[in-house]
Parts: structure tokens; C-alpha cells; sequence
């Protein structure tokens, strides 16, 4: 068991590198109360470093999959969450998520210090996420290459459904407003809501996953369907035929985020750091794929599309206003859907 001085070192060191390597979801967990909000940054921390040891980009598939291996076992292992920080001293990639991996062992301290029945539902959703990444870096060694839509859905779900449960089970556990009949509604719909944001996340990063990954997401088969093929998803002469393969995971994105504002408006109005810390992540999605559908040259000219900073501040601030409203929140929502969405009759 931990010392104190040691554990709270540990807290110290999750609460310092989380912004480095949370993107905007930093600001999201921090509306958490206390005790949900560290169940829920060290259980990102953790799925952090499993993404991190799969993005790597020289590590052979076999290595992957030894520290998945490693990094599985740390849960109930100490040695390991030691073994695996100390081999994670030849990994490469980005320096802030390499920081993160050399210091596996304290977000396993701190993971450690969460009460039983938190880390039980830790524990389970973030080793289904290790195993589904394990199995996909031995399928594709030299590099992910998502081969048909079903395939895509599979993959989204390992890396990003398991998060859906394991935050809506994590909700019920610590948010009393949330009983029997909320927890079932959240879970018909909780996957939908996390694979949404994995997809958006694609959709806009196709062009940096393909030449600093090594990873392409979107199917083969859609590709070859349209005429064109991973190997020239990124060519300027095929940018018509790529836009037209992407198509059918924009409408996928579609409709997996309006079932995720169903998620949202599911959550009581007196858990109020849920219902924003959900809120956050859902509009900037929404904000995010809006752009998309209407810069469809964007992928040909590998740009990265982000929403601007004054619209990211004009959301918080907004979701802030009308968070205990349903009915305000719902109103938010189509606002930043916009003109790019799918037509309504076609969702």
C-alpha cells in the first residue's frame, strides 16, 4: 500500500499533466465534483497511455502488445505499473505523452486511492479498451488500416464506446440524482455519445493520423467503392472520390450525435458538472463537424479543421446559462449544428 506522502505525489502529478494531455477535455472535468472529477481524470490518464503505446510510431506490434500486456496487469500488479513506466523509457512520440507513460506507476498510486467500487468500473472499461487495442496493432503491424465499416465500428467502440460506460457507470455510482431509471436511459445511449466524439475526432485528423501515425480509419471499402483507396486518400486527384467515401461516417457522426444529445438532456438538472462537463465536448463536436461539412476540400489540402477560440469561449459560456434548462440546452445544440448538418428527413 502506498505512503501518504507518496500517494499524494501521485495526485499531484495527475492534476499537473492532465491539461498537457487532455486537450479540451480538461476544462470539461474540472466542472466534476471532487471525488468524481479524479475518478474520471485518472481513468483518462489511463486510457492516455494505451493510446499512447498504440499511437507509437517505430515500436513493433509484438512490443505493443507486451506492454499492453504489462499495462493490463498494473491494475492489480504494482511490479507492473513499474516495469511498464521503466520500459516506456524507449518509447517515442509526443513528449507530453511520453512524460505521462514514464510516470505510469503514480497514476496507478492514484488510481489506487479511489474507493473499491470506483476503481472496479476503472478497472473493467479501461482493460476492454487495452484488449480491443491489443488485437487491432497485431491485425495491422505495419500500421491500423480499418478495412470495412463494421470493422470501423468495432474499433470505435473499443477505443471510445468502453468510455461511454465506463463515465455513465462512474455517474450512477457517485451522482445520487441519478437512480435506477436515469442510469438505464444514460446506458441505451452512452456509446452512441462517446463514438460520436471518436468520429468527429477522425473525420479531422485523417490527414495527421495517415503521416504521423501511420493509421487510416477510414474503410478500404468505402474508399474503392468511390474509386479511390488508402493509399490515396490523401492525393489531390482523388479528392472527389475521397469526400465521397467519407460521406457515409459524416452521416454515421450525424446521427450518433443527436442520440448523444439524448444522452445529455437524460442527465438530471441538479448534476450540473455532468450535464456540462457532457455538454462541452458534445457542442464543440457538433461545432467541429458542421466545419467540416462545409470545407470539403479540407482533407486535399490537409488542413486541420478546429473550431476558433472565440467560439469554443461563446459555447462554455453559453451551456454555463442554460444548463438547468432542457429546453435551452436542446436550442444550443441546433444553433451549433448549423447549416452543415444532415438534413433532417435524412437522419
Amino acid at each position: 500500500m502506498a505512503q501518504p506522502d507518496e500517494t499524494q505525489r501521485a495526485k499531484a502529478f495527475c492534476r499537473e499533466i492532465f491539461p498537457d494531455v487532455s486537450r479540451t477535455f480538461a476544462l470539461s472535468i474540472r466542472l466534476l465534483p471532487r471525488e468524481l472529477g479524479a475518478a474520471v481524470r485518472y481513468a483518462y490518464l489511463l486510457c492516455r497511455i494505451a493510446d499512447t503505446i498504440e499511437d507509437e510510431p517505430r515500436l513493433p506490434a509484438a512490443d505493443k502488445a507486451s506492454l499492453f500486456d504489462v499495462l493490463t496487469r498494473s491494475f492489480d500488479d504494482v511490479a507492473a505499473a513499474t516495469e511498464l513506466a521503466t520500459r516506456a523509457a524507449t518509447l517515442e512520440g509526443d513528449p507530453r505523452h511520453l512524460r505521462l507513460v514514464r510516470h505510469a506507476d503514480l497514476v496507478f498510486t492514484a488510481y489506487r486511492d479511489l474507493p473499491e467500487s470506483t476503481r472496479q468500473h476503472v478497472r473493467r472499461w479501461v482493460r476492454e479498451m487495452i484488449a480491443g487495442m491489443r488485437k487491432f496493432v497485431l491485425a495491422y503491424p505495419d500500421g491500423i488500416r480499418i478495412q470495412s465499416l463494421d470493422e470501423y465500428k468495432e474499433y470505435c467502440y473499443y477505443v471510445a464506446g468502453t468510455v461511454g460506460y465506463l463515465v455513465t457507470d462512474l455517474w450512477h455510482e457517485h451522482e445520487p440524482s441519478i437512480g435506477p431509471r436515469q442510469y438505464r436511459v444514460l446506458r441505451d445511449h452512452c456509446q452512441a455519445f462517446a463514438e460520436a466524439l471518436q468520429t468527429v475526432n477522425i473525420l479531422k485528423d485523417v490527414a495527421r493520423d495517415a503521416e504521423h501515425e501511420n493509421a487510416i480509419y477510414i474503410p478500404e471499402e468505402l474508399l474503392r467503392h468511390h474509386g479511390s483507396a488508402q493509399t490515396t486518400i490523401l492525393s489531390v486527384d482523388r479528392a472527389q472520390q475521397n469526400h465521397a467515401a467519407i460521406a457515409p461516417l459524416m452521416e454515421l457522426a450525424w446521427r450518433d450525435l443527436d442520440e448523444a444529445t439524448s444522452y445529455l438532456l437524460a442527465i438530471p438538472r441538479r448534476a450540473v458538472g455532468i450535464r456540462l462537463a457532457c455538454a462541452l465536448p458534445l457542442l464543440f463536436a457538433y461545432a467541429t463537424l458542421r466545419d467540416l461539412a462545409r470545407r470539403p476540400g479540407a482533407l486535399a489540402r490537409r488542413e486541420v479543421v478546429k473550431i476558433s477560440r472565440s467560439e469554443v469561449k461563446s459555447l462554455a459560456m453559453l451551456s454555463m446559462l442554460g444548463v438547468l434548462s432542457n429546453r435551452a440546452m436542446a436550442a444550443l445544440v441546433d444553433r451549433t449544428r448549423g447549416a452543415g448538418a444532415m438534413p433532417s428527413e435524412a437522419r
